[in-house]
């Protein structure tokens, strides 16, 4: 089954996938059949193609092709950024992301959930909506225990209370 099948927010949406990964291209592209994808190994070919193009979403590697770099252009561009990322899963760079813009921080290893992924920030951009709730159901308890506990966001409790709040439409 074709992720577009299982969202269909996503079907024909024009989506950049960036890693310095040739496998993880070649998967994400497997799982996003049905999407107008571009795709860039270099932080060169990223860069040209975010300048030069209008995206739906934009799905970024930190590591390897300067995903922060990136992350600014999408972001001065108005496109939503997923940061998908493995080496680059920390509490500080997780804040780093969510601060610089991004509308998503993912773990390499829930990549099959990239339409999900995908299909949230989407959808709550439609409705004008808090994607970091979304995100937080998704994704909390994963990184309570990648973080060890539930105490992780402790020290930043107002960033996460405002982070997490639900929006008023």
């Amino acid at each position: 089954m074709k992720i577009t099948d299982e969202y269909e927010i996503l079907k024909g949406k024009r989506i950049l996938i960036v890693d310095d990964e040739e496998d993880v291209l070649d998967s994400l592209t497997e799982l996003l059949q049905g999407c107008d994808l571009d795709r860039a190994k270099t932080f060169e070919d990223a860069r040209e193609l975010l300048e030069n193009n209008s995206y739906d979403v934009a799905v970024l590697d930190i590591m390897g092709v300067r995903g922060y770099d990136l992350l600014k252009i999408a972001d001065e561009k108005n496109i939503p950024a997923i940061m998908l990322t493995a080496h680059a899963l920390t509490k500080e760079d997780l804040l780093r992301s969510i601060k610089e813009g991004a509308s998503y921080y993912a773990p390499k290893e829930k990549m099959h959930k990239i339409g999900k992924f995908i299909a949230d920030v989407l959808e709550a951009r439609e409705m004008n909506m808090n994607i970091w709730r979304s995100w937080f159901d998704s994704l909390g308890n994963f990184y309570d225990k990648k973080f060890g506990g539930t105490d992780w966001r402790d020290k930043e409790q107002e960033f996460w209370k405002e982070k997490l709040r639900d929006w008023e439409a």
